[in-house]
């Protein structure tokens, strides 16, 4: 068994779209009509056979409250790895990206966190 898909609750899909793609430079896999809103994944571009993200709308009350709660109480929706912490971090802000906590130390690993735009909060990691 293995991980083909985690998804990430988002507030819309076509400004998440915009942001995973632009911003972080994920690629998209998959868009197609799913219902009211779109199956849309995305890919790493070094694993573009690897796990896939999906954007999934936060239309369910439970979703709301869930994404709001662990939002306001500073909790990362999701973590995504990097080879090196301080560039990827220098790389985003130049983009634009708001961070609510700058690279820091703890123990063997160093983390970041930054807001998508789309109701998460981000945590990128180098071990």
């Amino acid at each position: 068994m293995k991980i083909i898909v985690t998804s990430i609750f988002v507030q819309d899909q076509d400004k998440a779209l915009e942001f995973y793609s632009e911003k972080l430079g994920f690629i998209k896999k998959e868009d197609v009509p799913a219902g009211k809103y779109r199956w849309i994944t995305l890919v790493t571009p070094e694993g573009q056979d690897g796990t896939e993200l999906l954007l999934e709308p936060n239309d369910h009350p439970a979703a709301k409250e869930y994404q709001k709660k662990i939002f306001a109480d500073g909790i990362p929706a999701t973590m995504f790895g990097v080879a090196d912490i301080r560039e990827e971090y220098k790389r985003l802000i130049e983009k634009g990206v708001k961070f609510t906590m700058e690279p820091t130390e703890m123990g063997n690993v160093t983390i970041a966190v930054f807001d998508d735009t789309c109701g998460n909060l981000i945590q990128i990691v180098q071990k």
